[in-house]
């Protein structure tokens, strides 16, 4: 009995990418249909392969080029095509704010569809490279193979490696020898780490097996200098304490902070575990300077899960730019929500007359707590709890009414319910601050009945990624 017969992958040839679109991805439309594929620039002409048909769209890779579209750069990074981590590389960087202000624009066109004012320019970032302030690697015992030999042929050292996660595979990494996001004594700190940990024997996490004694490294710093390192292990083993972390430690004397988790559990959270101060500090500060003339610089403890702005240089733009939205007078009353560690709490605070600061986790209330006394702040107060549950009627006659609301929730956008209580609260001024400009344009459009958006200005905190930051002004009709 024959084989039946495959159906043969579906070829288009000499395609023109059109556009960029989400998720990094670029678009090709052959005969009116819509094509999403990775690491392609407008302009480009490609031959191209369909991996994946969707309802209302397919999904390519690319075979050949014909034509480059002089919208093209040569990428930094040796890994591009490969990481996902900065799908834009081989766009040049004017053309990158060029489509991110696109963006915006298209979001609250097709899916906000409420009236709005000219978008202003995007605020470009002054670092291009390096500007990460945090990244997380992963130890594992299968690294992707870039030498096209089988996995069989090598031996089982030569299969670690420490990198990042591939797009899509939960149990490969790719291998990291240099990443164009953070300083080089991130890289030279996990390059050393790697080299020790395999010449001493060190075995790498599987996640199909969920075993293996290294999980992951963190890395943070601070514009001043200041290094956190922590390493995550999935067992108490006594070569860490005796002899892994005494290593760093000597090799890296500039490392402030040197700390350690186990984590047993399926996922790589440690928020939730207990994490060991092996030598320094158990924090960073870094410092901002204040939208006031004159003023001191904020500081702001950064521990080991704290959330703090990756961008540090352009988070200061960012915070400005919502500082001049709300054009205080100095009576205010605000809501911070979402304020996570109360950084924007704490940065308007010397402006108006009283911050309410409202986040779900604790322990980032505790640090934003921290925060308002490290800065001699005495008109901020914090809430933690559910913003879906606690910013309701009794918030209101329990603190008072806003006179300027700000918020800049996670990607997911608000949850309805908050959105209806900003309904019925109708405070004067929202300055709505996202990274996410489709949810951003989702959420502002249930505002709109009552809201009338007043300024939006896109701010580039990501170069070489298709993200991008956005805020709106919204006054009340």
């Amino acid at each position: 009995m024959g084989q039946k017969n495959r159906r043969q992958p579906q070829l288009m040839e000499n395609v023109e990418i059109v556009g960029a679109g989400s998720e990094g991805m670029a678009v090709a439309k052959p005969d009116q249909k819509v094509v999403f594929v990775p690491f392609a620039a407008p302009g480009d002409v490609v031959d191209m392969q369909v991996i994946r048909k969707k309802k209302n769209y397919f999904e390519g890779k690319i075979l050949q080029f014909h034509k480059l579209s002089d919208q093209r750069t040569t990428p930094e990074c040796s890994h591009f095509g490969l990481c996902g981590g900065c799908k834009w590389q081989h766009l040049e960087y004017k053309f990158q704010l060029q489509y991110k202000q696109q963006q915006v624009k298209d979001n609250f066109d097709r899916i906000g569809k409420f009236d709005y004012p000219p978008i202003l320019p995007i605020l470009q970032s002054e670092l291009k490279y390096f500007y990460r302030n945090k990244l997380e690697f992963t130890f594992s015992g299968r690294k992707w193979l870039t030498d096209g030999a089988l996995s069989g042929t090598h031996q089982p050292e030569d299969l670690k490696g420490l990198g990042f996660h591939l797009p899509g595979m939960f149990d490969r990494i790719l291998d990291i020898e240099k990443c164009y996001l953070q300083t080089d004594l991130s890289n030279h700190i996990r390059l050393a780490i790697k080299e020790f940990t395999i010449e001493k024997n060190y075995s790498y996490y599987d996640a199909r097996k969920q075993d293996g004694l290294l999980r992951n490294l963190l890395v943070r710093n601070t514009s001043d200098g200041q290094t956190m390192v922590i390493v995550i292990a999935l067992y108490n083993d006594e070569r860490l304490q005796n002899e892994l972390l005494p290593f760093i430690a000597a090799s890296f004397p500039e490392i402030t902070s040197l700390m350690y988790v186990i984590n047993g559990k399926k996922n790589d959270q440690i928020t939730d575990l207990s994490i060991q101060l092996f030598a320094g500090k158990p924090y960073l500060t870094e410092t901002m300077a204040s939208p006031i003339a004159n003023e001191p610089l904020l500081q702001f403890r950064i521990g080991p899960v704290s959330f703090y702005q990756t961008n540090a240089v352009q988070a200061e733009i960012l915070y400005k730019t919502a500082f001049d939205f709300a054009n205080f007078k100095g009576n205010e009353f605000v809501y911070d929500l979402y304020t996570g560690t109360g950084t924007i709490a704490n940065y308007i605070a010397r402006s108006v007359k009283k911050v309410l600061g409202i986040e779900y986790i604790e322990e980032a209330i505790a640090d934003a707590v921290t925060n308002s006394k490290l800065n001699g702040i005495q008109n901020t107060e914090f809430l933690a709890g559910d913003m879906a549950v606690v910013l309701n009627d009794e918030l209101i006659r329990q603190f008072g009414k806003p006179d300027v609301i700000i918020t800049d929730p996670p990607r997911a956008g608000m949850h309805p319910k908050v959105i209806e209580n900003l309904i019925r609260i109708k405070a004067p001024r929202i300055i709505y601050i996202s990274c996410n400009p489709a949810t951003q344009a989702r959420d502002i459009a249930l505002l709109a009945p009552i809201y009338d958006v007043k300024a939006v200005q896109p701010v580039d905190m990501f170069p070489q990624t298709h993200h991008v930051e956005n805020v709106a002004l919204l006054e009340l009709k």
